[in-house]
């Protein structure tokens, strides 16, 4: 032990310890040696330089030296925990905590020890654990703050509020009746309120409002003093004090939507779905006219009646929320109003009241039954809300004449460009989406939120190689795609794998998901801190938040898109493996295209060998003043080729495949990727269990119908079952089969065509049918092949065409016919069919798309596929359509 050294040696283990903790690490270090020079199995000593070594990165030599000192000294509490802070460093917290605990064994009142332990707890959710250490911090030292605080926290955690609130009248019986101090009341405010809503949460509401009143002097945040007491006064039935105390909070903040849905609710005025009887509707306009007389600079109090009035009430309304927004030159005025698409008879009516403003504008330059001239710019951004209003409703030929208007009023406005690119995308030219991104992005090089628009675009059409370029212009310099990763870029990471899926490219496109998870793991990993500063700094009711948050972390859209993504990418490896997929790859290649792949193996096995050899050279050296390595190793594998050269993929998706059935048991895509894996792995009663679920969730969904004919074929046509497991889950299936109403006293057939009959009019409802149909019988290909060309499009008439097929749709129907029912010359009718649908399409080669030879965004995607390099956000660059002109007749006045 450290004690046991001679006095020299002792105060030598001191300074190692001293320089561990000032990060003085070489120093460290040598004073380790000269202790080992004298005591070579000195246990303790052997412990801190392996500790001190893993700060410096040589991880193996640190875990040899570690384990060597608790091997010689093994009834050494230090020994034990340096192991456990080496664990802790690499994340492996049961490892950690179960050092913790051999550490506790030796010496069970070690403060630090149990500090450290209650950390991980905390981490880990070990909930009964983190309480009783927390209970044992207290009972050692009960005159620290902090362990009273702990664990009050930790009780709450635990799910006992009461018995927290305990802990805290328990501590605030041990204060002096002038506590707190002054510089303490942030502090001791943060305590109280925290305590206040504990009460609140254990439905002691009475209780909670008399303990904040009395404690209203010492509460220096009276902004939270007022949000807790109208939340506390309203769930104890006194709406009129509620009232009061809303319009209280609405003048010192009237545009803040949470106090009008609380004033709502103290007239009872306030529904979930947004749903209200006429009468209602009449008390809340009257409500809303009194309030907006009050708070006149408003915006919610102009913009909140829009969602609930009907008809004249909301036209006259509507009209006069975005005159003076429409005059302003709002160019998120469209954002603000795209949720009354939702309703069923608003878009129509707004699409009147604009379309008016727009003809009064034209002709007598006011709006109208107004005298007052409006300015040239207001004409501007009426057609720009119509452009995206159209838009909105699929309409992208009138979309597109009105933007193209207001780009030819005044062609310097960049918002015109990237809202003209977003119809591109909608309408299906991704070329020239991208192309229109990029002209926007050029009129403003220092933007970062345009640069990023534009690079979304390019992934979208496949143009990687340029997005990457434009990407990194907003990056530091050195190694700029790790610079995107390290920025936790999660939507760069989708779009490009998504990209790379899309190519084939399975190696790029799971470095890419797996990036996100990797993402999801460091903001997971980096609550750790947290868990002892908020306990010091007093922000309790943020910390309980911020827990509540971790733990739903993984249920978040992104995580949930990129590990769908990921699973389909190992579906795909399981379905071609890597060799097999080469080789039918390169049997259809030219012998000019083989020469060329091959050459292109070579230099990526090249590039693969320099990026090792520099990986090593990085970690052999290139170390700071302090010992620790600041040189960045390089990624062995840039292009994901280890990722797809696993040998069960299917283990690696199950492997995430949890995670999302944990965290969105109510997205139907989880439980279609279930059934997918589950039966390529024979696991048949859990494909049966995600069947259940996609009906539970969505009976009517095409892919709810597939998945249920796809798994009874597959069991109804195994062989009798034999062993003791296979005649369970028979016994299983058949008796689960009479609770699926779908299935009762019918075939498959008969169920596939009661799914038609239900949905005669939906085109995938159709193809899913069509698709079925061939499965069971293969003989009727022609039927169902039929049954798709006999879709018929309604197109409704509404100040143009609103088309009812999707374009997504159409497109998955024709690679349904082309990839399912193998039948090209279907596919080629149908191909011909869509491109007079949607004639800007690419992908159906629509005779206003940018395919076309006469297209005006053929030179720019050419250049975009040779991978041009794009300008730079601090540099010059050359505009088109006569935009350096436009802008050279500007002048700044002074």
């Amino acid at each position: 032990m450290g004690a046991s050294l001679p006095p020299k040696e002792a105060n030598l283990f001191k300074l190692i310890v001293k320089s561990y903790e000032t990060k003085q690490y070489k120093k460290g270090l040598k004073a380790a040696d000269a202790i080992l020079k004298k005591f070579p199995s000195h246990g303790e000593t052997l412990s801190m330089k392996g500790l001190t070594l893993n700060c410096m990165d040589r991880k193996a030599e640190a875990y040899e030296l570690v384990r060597l000192g608790v091997k010689n000294d093994i009834k050494s509490h230090v020994c034990w925990h340096v192991y456990g802070l080496l664990y802790r460093s690499d994340r492996e917290y049961r490892e950690a905590i179960k050092c913790y605990r051999n550490a506790l064994r030796i010496d069970p009142e070690n403060l630090e020890i149990l500090r450290d332990l209650s950390l991980l707890q905390a981490q880990m959710r070990d909930l009964s654990g983190f309480v009783e250490t927390r209970q044992q911090l207290l009972t050692l030292k009960p005159n620290h703050r902090m362990n009273w605080i702990g664990f009050a926290v930790s009780q709450h955690l635990n799910s006992n509020a009461s018995k927290a609130v305990e802990i805290l009248e328990a501590f605030e019986g041990t204060l002096e009746d002038d506590y707190p101090p002054e510089n303490e009341l942030c502090e001791h405010t943060e305590m109280i309120l925290y305590k206040v809503s504990l009460l609140e949460e254990s439905g002691a509401f009475d209780k909670a409002l008399q303990e904040l009143h009395k404690k209203e002097s010492k509460i220096v945040d009276k902004l939270s003093y007022k949000e807790l007491e109208v939340s506390l006064l309203s769930k104890l039935g006194r709406p009129a004090e509620a009232d009061k105390l809303y319009r209280v909070l609405l003048s010192m903040n009237p545009d803040n939507y949470r106090y009008y849905e609380g004033l709502q609710k103290c007239f009872g005025l306030y529904s979930e779905s947004g749903k209200y009887s006429s009468d209602k509707i009449e008390k809340l306009n009257a409500l809303y006219q009194s309030l907006s007389e009050q708070y006149t600079r408003s915006s919610a109090v102009k913009r909140i009646p829009l969602d609930f009035l009907q008809d004249e009430g909301f036209k006259e309304a509507v009209a006069k929320y975005i005159k003076p927004l429409l005059t302003k030159g709002v160019p998120s005025l469209f954002s603000d109003l795209s949720s009354l698409y939702d309703h069923p008879r608003k878009p129509d009516i707004l699409e009147q009241v604009v379309v008016e403003m727009e003809h009064s504008i034209r002709t007598t330059g006011s709006y109208p039954g107004s005298d007052v001239k409006e300015p040239p710019s207001t004409l501007l951004w009426t057609l720009f809300f119509l452009a995206q209003h159209y838009d909105k409703r699929g309409q992208y030929d009138a979309a597109l004449g009105k933007i193209d208007e207001a780009i030819a009023h005044t062609p310097t406005v960049i918002d015109l460009y990237s809202v003209k690119s977003r119809i591109m995308k909608h309408a299906g030219d991704l070329t020239a989406a991208a192309a229109l991104a990029d002209e926007a992005r050029c009129m403003d090089l220092a933007d970062r939120y345009i640069n990023s628009e534009c690079v979304k675009r390019m992934l979208q059409a496949d143009q990687v190689t340029l997005a990457e370029k434009t990407a990194v212009l907003f990056t530091k310099e050195g190694d700029q795609i790790n610079n995107l990763h390290d920025m936790q870029c999660m939507w760069y990471d989708l779009a490009s794998g998504d990209s790379y899926f899309r190519q084939g490219d399975l190696g790029r496109a799971l470095k890419r998901f797996l990036a996100v998870e990797k993402h999801y793991t460091d903001i997971s990993e980096d609550q750790f801190d947290f868990h002892s500063y908020c306990l010091r700094k007093m922000t309790l009711r943020s910390y309980v938040d911020m827990l509540k948050f971790q733990d739903r972390l993984h249920s978040f859209p992104y995580f949930h898109k990129a590990a769908i993504r990921a699973i389909r990418c190992y579906l795909k490896l399981h379905d071609s493996p890597k060799s097999t997929a080469e080789e039918d790859g390169m049997s259809k290649m030219a012998p000019a295209q083989k020469k060329k792949m091959k050459k292109q193996k070579k230099a990526e096995e090249r590039a693969k060998k320099e990026a090792e050899s520099k990986s090593e050279e990085s970690t052999a050296g290139g170390a700071s003043k302090s010992g620790k390595r600041n040189v960045k190793p390089v990624d062995p594998d840039p292009h994901g080729q280890k990722l797809i050269q696993v040998e069960e993929p299917m283990a690696e998706a199950s492997k995430y495949l949890r995670l999302i059935q944990k965290h969105s048991p109510n997205s139907l895509e989880t439980h279609l990727v279930s059934f997918e894996v589950n039966m390529r792995k024979q696991k048949f009663l859990l494909a049966f269990q995600a069947v259940k679920q996609m009906l539970k969730l969505d009976a009517e969904n095409p892919d709810s119908h597939r998945s249920l004919i796809k798994f009874f074929l597959k069991t109804e046509s195994t062989s009798a079952p034999t062993t003791e497991a296979e005649k369970l889950r028979w016994s299983v299936l058949e008796a689960e089969r009479p609770s699926i109403s779908q299935l009762q006293n019918k075939s498959l057939v008969e169920v596939n065509e009661a799914f038609l009959g239900r949905h005669k009019d939906s085109l995938v409802h159709r193809a899913a049918y069509a698709e079925m149909l061939h499965l069971l019988d293969p003989s009727k290909k022609s039927e169902a092949i039929k049954v798709i060309e006999d879709s018929t499009n309604k197109v409704v008439q509404t100040n143009g065409a609103q088309i009812e097929w999707k374009l997504k749709d159409c497109i998955a129907v024709h690679k349904l016919l082309d990839t399912v029912l193998l039948d090209s010359e279907a596919a080629s009718r149908w191909k011909s069919r869509c491109a007079e649908y949607f004639p800007f399409s690419t992908y159906f080669e629509g005779k206003r798309s940018s395919v076309m030879p006469d297209s005006v965004y053929n030179s720019s995607r050419k250049s975009n596929e040779n991978g041009d390099t794009p300008n730079h956000p601090m540099g010059q660059t050359e505009m088109s359509d006569g935009q350096v002109e436009a802008f050279k007749s500007l002048s700044v006045s002074t």
